[in-house]
């Protein structure tokens, strides 16, 4: 018999910061679990690497169609990278950090240094005065009215899905990440993350251009990475930018209540959710980024009530990508048509 006792359904809404307590009890990871998730994650992103290096070298070309499952594996290796950064996927300091470092080579994502800039993010997401760091820019209606030209120029060429989703991946992954920005005056550890994973990516690129030749290595893992940041950006964007979200600022913004509604539940299909490790249960995760990502579906089942808040579908996704302003009056995210058509008709 199920004598689980659900709170009741209005506490989702009227009370967020209860959610805190109750989820608590998620938050041990199972160690035997997490080695697991490891193996079955690295394993066949190795096997499949070397599928599409055998088919290029014979030049099986259809083999190379290894090349986007290998992206999705390499994507999962991040989320468990995510999981290590929350100190939640073996809950043991010392070995999260150097599963997450090990991994940063692989993804070229220096850990400590990203592990502090998305700890900004869970901390202030949502926040109208604490935007800038590990986020995507979103300006207010407002704000963009207040921009010259070509500053407006500018946050639309950003805004768009051919650099969003497509230059965007090139300029995170490849440049971007090999320096601290954002962190130049943090202190020493961004700058030994970053330099460090630097020198470990070098070195490990250095051993497979000697052992299989620098073309093939870049051939296969640029594409891999290259696919794999997209998918990772594209997450990262509908977790947070759709149309019912939550932005505030002051006193009016409380954590609790903009991790549960500034994020998003997206509601992908049962192999969708394997590959990204669960990390559409983003309200869940933002409220209580301690639990274990193969937990996360156990929140839903226990609590319901929750799947329904900030739910979308990949449908609805799509949709997602034309929300580029905050609506202070509305508040809601809306497209640079409706921010037009708000000055007409205030």
């Amino acid at each position: 018999m199920n004598t689980h006792v659900y709170p009741p359904a209005s506490l989702a809404e009227d009370n967020a910061g209860a959610w805190l307590k109750i989820l608590a009890k998620y938050r041990q990871p199972r160690i035997g679990r997490s080695a697991l998730e490891l193996l079955v994650t690295i394993v066949p992103f190795v096997g499949l690497w070397g599928i599409a290096y055998f088919s290029l070298v014979h030049e099986f070309w259809y083999g190379l169609i290894a090349i986007i499952p290998a992206a999705a594996f390499l994507l999962r290796l991040f989320m468990i990278q995510h999981d290590c950064g929350h100190g939640s996927f073996f809950a043991r300091r010392g070995l999260d950090d150097w599963t997450g470092r090990v991994i940063g080579v692989l993804t070229l994502t220096p850990y400590d240094y990203w592990r502090r800039a998305h700890a900004i993010h869970h901390a202030s997401a949502g926040n109208l005065d604490e935007r800038g760091i590990g986020d995507i820019t979103t300006l207010t209606i407002s704000e963009y009215r207040a921009l010259s030209p070509m500053r407006r120029l500018g946050y639309r060429l950003y805004r768009h899905p051919l650099v969003m989703f497509g230059i965007g991946p090139a300029w995170l992954f490849l440049l971007k990440q090999r320096l601290p920005f954002g962190m130049m005056n943090g202190g020493t550890l961004p700058w030994v993350s970053t330099m460090a994973t630097n020198l470990a990516i070098v070195i490990c690129a250095a051993v497979m251009a000697w052992a299989i030749g620098l073309a093939p290595f870049l051939l296969i893992h640029l594409p891999i990475v290259l696919l794999s940041g997209a998918a990772g950006i594209w997450l990262f964007y509908v977790q947070h930018q759709f149309e019912e979200t939550h932005w505030s600022a002051g006193e009016d913004w409380h954590f609790p209540r903009a991790a549960l509604h500034g994020a998003s539940h997206y509601d992908l299909p049962l192999v969708l959710r394997w590959l990204t490790g669960n990390i559409g249960i983003h309200h869940v995760h933002h409220l209580s980024s301690r639990i274990p990502y193969y937990r996360l579906p156990e929140v839903l089942r226990d609590h319901p009530q929750l799947a329904d808040i900030g739910r979308i579908t990949i449908w609805d996704s799509l949709q997602c990508v034309r929300l580029v302003l905050w609506d202070d009056k509305h508040q809601k995210l809306v497209s640079f048509r409706e921010a037009a058509n708000t000055a007409v008709h205030p």
